[in-house]
């Protein structure tokens, strides 16, 4: 997985932060993916599980991938990489969004 594939992968097991939202209590949530429906993002934080409708927000994920262009290792673990993405980009069904290949809008 690397920024320019990452809405075509498994979102769950991720680390994200809402950006930007539509709704102003939306911004701020950060915590891992447990969980995603074609709507919404289910993010597990310190307060319990959040559900974020991806349409209404703008989400930073953060990628522990070698590969990934601008990866930097500073702490000596593997690098991890940022990588802002409009959460309207992800509204699909996972299993139909992680199996678009080709003249993609999400390629």
């Amino acid at each position: 997985m690397n920024p320019e594939t990452l809405a075509r992968h498994e979102l769950a097991g991720l680390d994200v932060e809402v950006e930007d939202a539509t709704a102003p209590e939306l911004v701020g949530i950060a915590g891992r993916v447990v969980d995603e429906t074609m709507q919404t993002l289910l993010v597990a934080t310190s307060d319990g599980v959040k559900q974020v409708p991806k349409a209404a927000a703008t989400f930073r994920f953060q990628l522990d991938d070698c590969e990934a262009p601008g990866a930097s290792n500073t702490s000596g673990d593997e690098p991890r990489v940022d990588v802002i993405i409009d959460g309207s980009r992800l509204v699909a069904r996972p299993a139909r969004r992680t199996e678009t290949q080709g003249g993609s809008l999400w390629q």
